[in-house]
């Protein structure tokens, strides 16, 4: 995830003058500024591509795998369980 941004929020975006005639044609259909309409539009697939990448789909094979591993995990290599009983962190 990129770092927060400290500017002010604010956006230039470029384009053709016809694409802009069009974009703010739209946006006074729906009786909205240009930059709610482009905002409307944008926000809810920014969001849904988000939480798309955010998601980890399985294979009915690896979501078996990972089950069974939760039911059943494999004991805690050594290392750890001294680490663990010395309160320690591993490096």
């Amino acid at each position: 995830m990129p770092p927060p941004s400290t500017e002010s929020g604010r956006i230039e975006l470029r384009l053709r003058l016809e694409d802009k005639a069009t974009l703010k044609r739209a946006a006074s259909l729906r009786r909205l500024d240009l930059t709610g309409y482009i905002l409307g539009a944008m926000l809810p697939k920014a969001k849904a591509e988000i939480a798309e990448s955010e998601r980890l789909t399985l294979s009915a094979r690896d979501s078996l795998r990972v089950l069974a591993l939760l039911e059943n995990p494999p004991e805690a290599p050594a290392r750890l369980v001294r680490a663990t009983r010395a309160g320690r962190t591993l490096r």
